[in-house]
């Protein structure tokens, strides 16, 4: 009896361990994730182009496909080349951070070009779209989406690495496969709730039984090209936030304090300027706007790059044929 005693108490410490081994996990993708808000925001805005075209029948098929292929990008090519990072040389993360925040900010400026008029969109490297068969349209259409989320959960996924605190393999495994999986429901969720948002209101609109169902449903159908462009708006928003961020953090982790420092200082000026119930919501606010636009001037320099050197690169390595 005092062997069975035992036993079961040894059980009860490791069920204890494994539950708060669960709760870190939980609380570390959490934060991981947050920290990766400008990427996730860019990938629900921008999915939903690559739906534009097709009968409403397909939608969700196409979307549940992106998004396999977004889970597969995440768990099988990068989650093991991130903890490689993270086992052999950590020292790699905070440049490839600094490059996937470039990438933010080129992304950003080069959105907010293309709304002022400057530039042809290339829409991202998803090949040409010559062919009107809409069957091989659908697969090109898919592909170029993997190919562009690649990208995006690559940008999100070295984040999340970077906020996990160092553990053990398994516990940065765990964490890191959570925010694969949450992200990406998350995602393609939200993209899915987006695509069929229309449809539903048609669908109140035509057969509501009550006179606000059908005004309702009117009112989604009108709604919906705001929201769109409400939409790209924030995540263009956050990419440059994010992505200047990114930068201004990690030179300071190289050794170059200076652009954090005047960030700082400029934030903590701006919210003295109000009241100290509102001092904590000021800094904060004034520390994105100044990362957003320090984001946006690299972007702007990114820009030539991008498009005359990588993006023709980038098109012929990976569309041939």
């Amino acid at each position: 009896m005092s062997g069975l005693l035992a036993l079961l108490d040894d059980v009860a410490g490791i069920a204890k361990v494994a539950a708060a081994s669960v709760d870190d996990i939980a609380g570390q993708a959490a934060k991981a994730g947050a920290k990766a808000a400008g990427a996730v925001i860019d990938d629900a805005a921008v999915t939903p182009k690559y739906l534009t075209g097709f009968e409403p029948a397909r939608e969700l098929p196409i979307v549940w496909r992106i998004a396999r292929g977004s889970l597969i990008n995440k768990l099988v090519f990068l989650l093991p080349a991130g903890l490689a990072l993270s086992a052999f040389a950590p020292w790699l993360i905070a440049p490839l951070l600094m490059l996937g925040g470039a990438y933010l900010c080129f992304e950003g400026a080069e959105k907010i070009a293309h709304a002022l008029g400057f530039g042809a969109d290339h829409g991202g490297p998803d090949g040409s779209h010559l062919n009107t068969d809409p069957a091989h349209l659908e697969e090109e259409k898919i592909k170029g989406a993997i190919k562009t989320d690649f990208i995006l959960s690559a940008e999100i996924m070295t984040i999340a690495l970077s906020a996990i605190p160092t553990s053990t393999f398994w516990i940065e495994a765990a964490t890191l496969a959570t925010v694969a999986v949450g992200i990406t429901l998350a995602v393609y969720g939200a993209v899915a709730l987006i695509v069929k948002a229309d449809d539903l209101g048609l669908l109140m609109a035509a057969k509501g039984r009550l006179g606000l169902t059908r005004a309702v449903g009117r009112g989604i159908v009108a709604a919906m090209p705001t929201f769109m462009k409400l939409l790209m708006i924030v995540g263009t928003a956050a990419m440059l936030w994010v992505g200047g961020s990114i930068i201004v953090h990690g030179l300071a982790e190289m050794g170059w304090h200076a652009p954090e420092e005047v960030i700082h200082h400029y934030a903590v000026a701006l919210a003295n300027l109000g009241p100290d119930t509102w001092r904590g919501a000021l800094e904060w606010s004034g520390k994105a706007a100044l990362d957003g636009i320090l984001g946006l001037a690299l972007g702007v320099v990114l820009i030539p790059i991008g498009t005359k050197l990588i993006a023709p690169l980038w098109h012929r390595v990976f569309n041939r044929g």
